[in-house]
């Protein structure tokens, strides 16, 4: 990834996975990122404090925090604010993730923010928009309420969380691009707010559009884009242009000319029972012969 923020100093105080992962993102590109941390409550046990990540997942907390230092401030007491402004005071950007009334209880809601730091961006990350933003929320609750969770399995990854960090990403460069524009009165700061929610919705737009419902072509309905029990495992198989269709058919031994209704259930039989029939290393060696878009399972 190329330096592009290089000399671009960014102050995060955003907790958990989405701000953390945009401050890695931000830190590939090049900007000098800090992030402050809350320490642990007094009388608190030990291992308590700092980011929650740290303890319950401390593999992904170290690669989330490769080269980006970190501070422990106690924003509650006059000496972590005096502390944390004079960070502000030298800094471009400053990423949250509290609640709108925690911001303003620290007088760090924009308004007063933007009073004593003029030229200092703000991307603030929430759980939905609007009055919302004070609900409690995860990944979880946001990809259920874009109907992206199937039966009781939980998802394979935290899509809402990753994605609204590639929007914090994103706000970032917005934000220091149009703090630069002329017309506008250049070199102060600018606010964007980013709702995990909005980022779950943006995900499930595929789905909001019918290409993902079990009678969609990539939900299914398609023979060349599916699923299929191999021996030994699984395939994957993604053959959904015309003449990856094609050749997959021909690979199965069945005439190419199968592939203009890839929507036929007995061409779905043919090619289950084909793949039925062949090892994982058959099916990789195939799909390198007739290039094919397949990948093999366990």
């Amino acid at each position: 990834m190329r330096p592009v923020l290089k000399g671009v100093r960014v102050v995060s105080l955003a907790l958990n996975l989405p701000g953390p992962a945009a401050l890695m993102r931000l830190r590939a590109m090049g900007a000098r990122c800090l992030k402050i941390e809350p320490p642990a409550p007094a009388g608190a046990p030990r291992g308590t404090g700092g980011d929650p990540m740290s303890h319950y997942e401390p593999r992904a907390y170290q690669d989330l925090h490769r080269g980006i230092r970190t501070l422990s401030l106690d924003l509650k007491r006059e000496a972590g604010q005096r502390q944390l402004h004079r960070h502000l005071a030298q800094a471009d950007v400053l990423l949250t993730s509290f609640r709108p009334s925690a911001l303003r209880k620290l007088g760090l809601d924009w308004k007063s923010l933007h009073a004593q730091h003029p030229a200092l961006c703000m991307v603030t990350i929430v759980g939905a928009p609007g009055a919302q933003a004070e609900e409690p929320g995860h990944d979880l609750t946001y990809l259920a309420s874009c109907d992206l969770v199937s039966g009781h399995n939980l998802p394979p990854t935290l899509y809402a969380d990753m994605g609204g960090s590639l929007l914090t990403t994103e706000a970032v460069l917005q934000c220091l691009l149009a703090r630069q524009q002329p017309g506008r009165r250049q070199g102060q700061g600018l606010h964007h707010e980013v709702a995990l929610s909005e980022a779950a919705a943006y995900l499930a737009l595929p789905r909001h559009w019918g290409l993902t419902s079990a009678t969609g072509m990539v939900g299914g309905a398609h023979a060349g884009y599916r699923v299929y029990a191999c021996r030994q495992g699984r395939v994957a198989v993604a053959a959904l242009e015309p003449h990856f269709a094609a050749r997959l058919c021909q690979a199965a031994g069945l005439e190419p000319s199968e592939a203009q209704d890839m929507t036929r259930k007995k061409l779905h039989r043919q090619l289950e029972a084909f793949f039925a029939t062949q090892t994982r290393r058959q099916l990789d060696a195939l799909a390198h012969l007739h290039d094919i878009p397949l990948h093999t399972l366990p």
